[in-house]
């Protein structure tokens, strides 16, 4: 669902639009996501750009593919997204609080980027989160330029209302956003929104200033536009947020991602 599907390497980096949500064309509903349809859910509005919610760019184009957010942390300077988000040899940019445009000093390099290692290993997707840090060459930080941040948190319980936020692929555009609650569904999270589109990948579910979540996780987000998932935010999450704040080497993301929608 919020991920399109394509080969992530840099000689199709022109058409890669997008990871989530990812990048480019909807997908048709996985059978073992029978109950999505049969439920009613909310519907997704544009809303106005949030400070540390921003939107993401891969291979050096005008296109934003994902959504990323601004997450506390001791340097201030990283950002959470889905990590069927990123490529390895693709360069990726984020501009939060992205609204139409951005000027170039609004513009954020991702520099390293931090992935669970059950990711690396096969793609699991109850490990599909990751953390990046970012600069840019007039300095600062991006939580200081966004004047905020959100906080880690754990995983949405059953019923625990949450707020999404992505933004679609394309140019331009604003956020679109739902207000909903949580549910629980073989181990993953899950909310029912209709119209998060391609490109909302690795918006964050936020709870009151936390994120307890990003769009991601089970097939990428989820295969049809109305039920999202994302990867249980739990100890692992934390020991992840952990070692990018340490400020080691980063991780060198698969250059393909595939989900069996």
């Amino acid at each position: 669902m919020r991920m399109v599907a394509v080969t992530l390497n840099v000689v199709v980096a022109t058409a890669l639009v997008s990871g989530c949500h990812s990048t480019v064309e909807p997908r048709a509903k996985a059978a073992e996501e029978p109950r999505a349809a049969a439920v009613s859910a909310a519907n997704a509005q544009p809303v106005a750009a949030r400070p540390a919610v921003g939107a993401l760019f891969l291979g050096a184009t005008d296109t934003h593919t994902c959504t990323a957010s601004v997450v506390h942390s001791a340097a201030q300077d990283l950002i959470l997204t889905a990590a069927h988000c990123l490529a390895a040899g693709l360069p990726a940019t984020f501009v939060p609080g992205f609204s139409e445009s951005a000027a170039p000093g609004d513009v954020w390099t991702v520099d390293s980027v931090y992935l669970d290692p059950r990711w690396l290993s096969t793609q699991d997707p109850k490990a599909d989160y990751a953390f990046a840090r970012v600069s840019r060459s007039a300095g600062g930080t991006v939580e200081s330029a966004a004047g905020r941040a959100l906080t880690l948190g754990a995983a949405p319980t059953e019923s625990a209302p949450v707020t999404v936020i992505g933004y679609p692929t394309g140019d331009g555009g604003p956020p679109l956003g739902c207000d909903t609650v949580a549910r629980i569904e073989d181990g993953y999270p899950a909310l029912r929104c209709n119209g998060l589109v391609d490109g909302t990948s690795g918006g964050p579910w936020i709870a009151g200033a936390t994120v307890v979540g990003v769009i991601g996780g089970r097939n990428g987000g989820g295969c049809q536009d109305n039920v999202s998932y994302s990867a249980p935010f739990d100890a692992a999450t934390a020991a992840l947020l952990a070692r990018a704040e340490a400020g080691g080497p980063g991780d060198d993301a698969p250059t393909s991602f595939d989900s069996e929608c």
